[in-house]
């Protein structure tokens, strides 16, 4: 052990302490790399449609994986990460930056090549192993390893500084969702196809479909004609081969572990810490006043943290500002591709929903950047008390948008979701910027690192909560517009659909065979399509997760004396 530290000595922090005269503007950057790298994560909807039609790949077989068990390895990541930050905030303290980030490339490039193994053995446990629980690990190490560092190195603007790096994370989605569109294009193969519907002699046995073949029956799945026009090159709607084909989602999560490992690795190297004692040059701590009373010059140390109410209110704090915007973030694409694809169809096509979730990335980064330097100005209390009453709004509205445009089909709609969106988004990501200063503002910056690595315990907290919330509603609107679609329709025009009588519905569901867009092709005319309003209760819920925020902020006052480190404290 004493060897192999020896051997790693060059990785810790009394290695890395900058030189007199250390530009401290290069330090950011490599904090931006790695947030660059990780922050790919927002892009994690780009691969939902992939994984969930391995074996179908024009759409989704029987064998496929659901949307509800692949949307969970997201949330398994957010978990991982912020267990790890919490456990690691304090080793990052003892070892420093550099020792982190290195950890932290080793486990989300090999998070990554593990998942890739999963996908193309088709078992799921290991894509929740890799990308899910190593890789949401390298999330963690790489998401706190710059925070204390830059706090310290940029006294003087505690939120620009944090702002700057943590707005990489948001951005990483920004670079990530062309680069995995692109990849996936290009590693992309489509499945044999046997010709039309009506050409080919299907039978229905347990749900499945089948085509009876001179040499025998073999699976199949029936494509539409949008979901045939959306494989690399467009096919036409009608009968495909189930195990013919490659979504390119296992080459893709290969090629992008090993690029995330070298970048990350590069940038790692790349920090610095500063010397004790140093500040900037010119530059003389600010005198407390009345106007920046929620500013401490003392510090509390980090388990002393836990036993203060402010560390819980800003646990709360965090947990709900960022569950009402995660859930949202993990199926944005399938979002805007239900709630307009079928009401807008020239407009919300496959391309447009991908460009939204790049536009998401795009607020999200300018949003942390935005909100945490403004919130050197307005304070961090005052910058939170924005994001839950702006953001309540904004999601009352959203319910409006999607009930409106079924019934009048207008692109205004489409325009009120993508700017209440983008706004959103833009607080979403703000929160996780301003959250380190306004934690050195009440804690100091003594162990600001460790302190902010615990708090994230929140932001595994809501990403279990806010993709559970989005699916469990999700999925109670869907049965229950399948349920009055099916009330609607005659059964013997379901039984010459899908070959089966409406008795065996449950089946039917299971085995995908029946879905709300299949149902619409049969359903009387004048049907109102439900799928627009998939998410209405989800917003609602959101909205309410918002309110219970800002009174938590609202209580958030200075922490009292008896918490402060002595001035005699040894890292003091």
């Amino acid at each position: 052990m004493n060897m192999i530290r020896i051997l790693l000595s060059f990785l810790m922090k009394d290695k890395i302490i900058a030189s007199p005269g250390f530009n401290r503007w290069l330090v950011p950057p490599a904090s931006i790399a790695i947030h660059l790298c990780i922050g790919s994560v927002y892009a994690w909807s780009i691969f939902n449609p992939a994984l969930t039609k391995e074996f179908g790949v024009v759409t989704s077989s029987a064998q496929d994986w659901s949307l509800s068990s692949v949307v969970w390895i997201f949330s398994v990541a957010i978990v991982f990460l912020g267990l790890s930050a919490a456990i690691a905030g304090k080793w990052l303290e003892e070892v420093g930056p550099r020792c982190v980030g290195v950890t932290a490339a080793f486990l989300w490039g090999g998070g990554f090549i593990v998942g890739s193994i999963g996908i193309s053995t088709h078992q799921l446990w290991l894509v929740y192993l890799g990308y899910g629980v190593l890789g949401g690990c390298g999330l963690g190490l790489g998401y706190v390893s710059p925070v204390s560092t830059l706090l310290r190195w940029f006294p003087d603007k505690r939120g620009m500084a944090t702002g700057m790096a943590i707005m990489g994370f948001g951005g990483g989605a920004m670079i990530g969702a062309p680069l995995k569109t692109f990849l996936l294009e290009k590693f992309a193969v489509a499945p044999t196809y046997l010709g039309p519907e009506s050409a080919v002699n299907l039978i229905t046995e347990g749900g499945k479909r089948f085509a009876e073949m001179a040499s025998g029956k073999i699976e199949v799945v029936v494509a539409s004609a949008s979901e045939a026009a959306k494989l690399p090159v467009p096919g036409d709607a009608g009968v495909y081969v189930v195990g013919t084909g490659n979504t390119g989602a296992a080459s893709v999560f290969l090629t992008l572990g090993i690029v995330y490992f070298i970048i990350m690795m590069v940038a790692s190297f790349a920090y610095r810490v500063p010397p004790k004692d140093w500040k900037p040059e010119g530059w003389t701590p600010p005198q407390k006043d009345a106007a920046k009373s929620m500013i401490s010059s003392n510090s509390v140390h980090i388990d002393q943290a836990l036993k203060t109410p402010q560390f819980w209110l800003m646990w709360i704090v965090l947990c709900f500002n960022v569950t009402a915007g995660i859930g949202v973030i993990g199926i944005a694409k399938t979002m805007m591709t239900e709630i307009f694809g079928s009401t807008l169809p020239m407009i919300a096509t496959a391309s447009f929903a991908g460009t939204y979730v790049l536009m998401i990335s795009v607020f999200n980064m300018c949003g942390r950047f935005f909100w945490a330097s403004t919130s050197d100005f307005i304070g961090r209390k005052n910058t939170y008390h924005c994001f839950f009453v702006i953001g309540t709004l904004l999601y009352l509205s959203i319910p409006y948008a999607a009930s409106a445009v079924s019934a009048d089909p207008s692109v205004t709609w489409l325009i009120m979701f993508y700017a209440a969106t983008m706004i959103i988004f833009t607080m979403y990501g703000g929160g996780f910027a301003t959250i380190p200063a306004y934690l050195a503002d009440i804690f100091g910056t003594l162990h600001v690192g460790g302190i902010h690595g615990r708090l994230l315990t929140a932001w595994a907290t809501a990403g279990v909560l806010g993709p559970f919330v989005i699916t469990y509603l999700r999925n109670l609107s869907v049965e229950s517009a399948i349920t009055d679609l099916v009330n609607k329709i005659d059964p013997m025009a379901f039984e010459a659909k899908f070959n089966a009588s409406v008795s065996q519905l449950n089946e039917l569901i299971a085995a995908k065979t029946v879905t709300v867009a299949k149902l619409m092709e049969i359903a009387p005319a004048g049907t109102i399509d439900p799928t627009s309003s998939l998410y209405n209760t989800t917003m609602y819920a959101m909205a309410s997760l918002l309110v219970v925020g800002f009174f938590a902020n609202l209580m958030i006052r200075p922490v009292h004396e008896k918490h402060h480190v002595e001035k005699t404290h040894p890292d003091l």
